[in-house]
């Protein structure tokens, strides 16, 4: 399973723990790859993507922590980033990828670029995602400049990829991630080439203008699966629009 970070997903993952807890669902023979960390991070650090996924799911989960894999955020240097993270990767495709939807429309930290980069690799944040990153860190000044993410092209290649989506502040970049052209500018919207990749609304309302509602009604969760699009693009190839990657 690929699994996202963030504030977005807290909520999926406490049902998790939940399920876990009743004795509904089990991780034992479950094996989990982060989409990203930031780079330079300690394991240990309160804002490293390993401490909060213990913090809300591995430790109370019947997890075999062996059996979970971050990217390593103390690389010394960005080309040799790929090297750890893709070795388990390259052994078997994901079953199961989440994914959150950034204000910019990055999935992972794949931010907006000029290709759709297929392997893990070294990015520069963009400004907007260090400010929306700034309010989990006491400055803005202490926000990561770098990041080690998962490529497009491995997430691409899980058999279902679940989107989740927090806010109204995102209706927006909803509506360019599903309903726009499929471009790297906005890294979300090569999930419309997909077959199984449904988008997952919580918390607070979000409005699409012109292709009515995605999201909750502050009662529950709400799936929404784009079948029109999918059915207008089926055929095409995601591999064939996918850059190198870095």
């Amino acid at each position: 399973a690929g699994l996202a970070t963030g504030t977005t997903p807290i909520g999926l993952y406490a049902c998790l723990v939940d399920d876990c807890a009743q004795g509904k669902i089990s991780f034992a023979d479950v094996t989990t790859f982060n989409l990203d960390e930031y780079r330079g991070l300690d394991p240990e650090h309160d804002q490293s993507y390993r401490y909060f996924m213990k913090k809300h799911l591995f430790d109370h989960v019947d997890i075999d922590q062996a059996r979970t894999h971050v990217p390593e955020a103390r690389t010394p240097m960005p080309r040799p980033c790929a090297q750890p993270t893709n070795r388990p990767l390259k052994r078997r495709a994901h079953r199961f990828a989440a994914a959150r939807l950034g204000p910019n429309g990055h999935i992972g930290f794949n931010e907006p670029e000029d290709t759709f980069p297929k392997a893990t690799h070294c990015v520069d944040l963009t400004e907007s995602t260090i400010q929306a990153n700034s309010r989990l860190f006491d400055r803005v000044e202490d926000v990561p400049r770098q990041a080690y993410t998962m490529g497009i092209g491995t997430i691409m290649a899980a058999r279902s990829v679940l989107v989740v989506v927090e806010g109204s502040h995102k209706a927006e970049i909803v509506k360019k991630a599903f309903f726009g052209p499929v471009t790297p500018e906005v890294p979300a919207s090569i999930l419309q080439f997909h077959p199984d990749a449904p988008s997952l609304s919580i918390r607070q309302r979000v409005r699409c203008a012109s292709k009515g509602r995605l999201g909750s009604d502050g009662r529950g969760i709400r799936v929404r699966r784009h079948r029109h699009r999918r059915r207008a693009l089926r055929g095409c190839r995601p591999a064939g629009h996918c850059g190198d990657g870095g």
